[in-house]
């Protein structure tokens, strides 16, 4: 009807008598208010996780909310409940909802992993963690191992240095990021874990970004003879990667010129002065070899 309306300049009344449409129908909104379906629904999906919207209609119904199923399904849809198909090895499943629109620090964090080389042969991990807001790099971590325990005690050192835990955090499905450590830690401090789907890499395209430029720019420009060089080289790279490297998603700013200039715009808006940021200085890695623990 709109198209017909926008592209062949016709009333409302013609279109509606070429299609053989009632006038009603086109103006028909409904008035009903699904807030309450919507709450319900992502209550019950949180707790039953492999539950689709048959059964969470049933829940439902015990509540008392008689809502068909066709109204049921469609909230559901809207809300993107989908339960997702598993396949090969048992995954962690992490939240169900979708994710809000990046609007602050902290909000979201992305993690993966980058593989490489010293000159000797012995392989290298690097693990990159990123705040989506300003593209900062937070972290590079580089060890000869990156177990999940040293993931979780890589976190909380860069949460205790930041002064704030992260609402989300991102990853994919690899062994260190669905271990039983790392879903202890994200229940412990109420932080929302988000898996990609398998095989989606696009889904985490910041992530996927950060690594590359950080493949090109870094790992493939350097020959590490030893790991402590190897650290040193990782924290040159990722202060010059906030501080002066320009981004052309922030409009060729560096994202802590982009975390300064988002201050001052509110610090003009809003005519008074800011609350404390916890976004300080970009964190920089230690030029000694951190200790496994024992059972790492």
């Amino acid at each position: 009807m709109t198209h017909l309306e926008a592209r062949h300049g016709v009333s409302e009344r013609r279109a509606c008598a070429v299609l053989k449409q009632k006038r009603s129908s086109q103006r028909y909104q409904s008035r009903k208010d699904d807030t309450a379906l919507r709450e319900k629904l992502l209550r019950l999906a949180a707790e039953r996780r492999r539950f689709g919207y048959r059964r969470l209609a049933i829940f439902v119904r015990r509540e008392g909310d008689f809502s068909n199923i066709k109204r049921v399904r469609r909230v559901y849809r809207e809300l993107g409940l989908c339960v997702r198909r598993r396949k090969g090895r048992k995954r962690a499943i992490g939240t169900r909802l979708p994710l809000p629109q990046v609007d602050q620090p902290n909000q979201i964090w992305s993690l993966d992993f980058v593989s490489d080389a010293l000159a000797c042969g012995r392989k290298l991990r690097v693990l990159g963690i990123e705040d989506q807001y300003a593209r900062e790099g937070l972290s590079l971590v580089v060890d000869t191992s990156l177990p999940g325990l040293r993931v979780v005690r890589e976190l909380d050192r860069l949460c205790r240095q930041r002064g704030c835990y992260p609402k989300c955090i991102k990853s994919d499905n690899g062994t260190e990021m669905t271990s039983r450590v790392v879903l202890q830690w994200a229940l412990e401090h109420n932080v929302e874990w988000h898996y990609i789907t398998p095989g989606r890499p696009m889904e985490n395209g910041f992530t996927e970004s950060f690594n590359g430029k950080m493949r090109d720019e870094f790992l493939n420009e350097n020959i590490f003879s030893t790991l402590t060089e190897a650290q040193h080289l990782a924290a040159e790279w990722l202060y010059d990667y906030n501080h002066v490297r320009p981004h052309s998603s922030l409009n060729y700013l560096a994202p802590m010129e982009f975390l300064k200039q988002q201050e001052a715009d509110g610090a003009r808006l809003l005519a008074v002065a800011p609350s404390a940021s916890c976004c300080p200085q970009p964190p920089a890695l230690s030029s000694k070899k951190i200790q496994p623990a024992a059972g790492t």
